[in-house]
């Protein structure tokens, strides 16, 4: 058996140019801190940026912003149960396709511009940015069920405090006597 062909050098930029931009995309960054997706959350994120260089690769002519966005939202939805109801994923989307024609062109400006930022970044938490009185960009909708979870009712609990998980929540136990069981799969919402 022969070793497949080595991608092409463009290939191998925008690849890294993918999982760069996937890495400072503020969803999916918590999705992954916050193993969203299971403990698998950050090889997903890199099967994503393979999803999305072998579409450009293997479609003529390439996938245009709506096609990316569409596949960013449904991974999210289906991989890290969340819902993007925020225009994060078109702005992602617009960055990988002008990463494309970059690429296409001759240039790697915006990879080594995703690369600075993604750098930057290695390491931090997430911080998510609220407007005072606003209601918080990033819901777990698991929280709207028990309203009186938190005492600071802008931010998920989860959000709050990165170092400590979130509490356990007392067994419900309905009239006869049974506890109540409920599956552990959440569903997030990112607005």
């Amino acid at each position: 058996m022969s070793a497949p062909p080595a991608p092409s050098s463009k290939s191998v930029l925008f690849a890294r140019g993918i999982i760069s931009r996937l890495s400072i995309w503020p969803a999916l960054r918590i999705a992954v801190d916050q193993n969203w997706g299971g403990p698998e959350s950050a090889e997903k994120r890199t099967w994503l940026a393979s999803v999305l260089v072998d579409a450009f690769e293997q479609e003529n002519p390439a996938p245009d912003v709506q096609y990316v966005e569409l596949t960013l939202l449904q991974v999210m939805e289906d991989e890290f149960d969340t819902v993007i109801d925020d225009d994060s994923a078109e702005s992602v989307a617009k960055d990988v396709v002008a990463l494309w024609e970059d690429i296409e062109s001759g240039q790697s400006v915006l990879v080594k511009k995703f690369e600075e930022l993604s750098d930057k970044l290695k390491g931090k938490k997430v911080q998510a940015e609220e407007a005072v009185g606003d209601e918080s960009d990033w819901e777990d909708e698991s929280s709207e069920e028990d309203e009186d979870a938190g005492e600071n009712e802008d931010a998920p609990p989860m959000l709050l405090d990165h170092q400590h998980p979130p509490r356990k929540q007392e067994p419900e136990v309905d009239d006869d006597g049974f506890t109540i069981v409920k599956g552990k799969g959440k569903s997030h919402r990112c607005e």
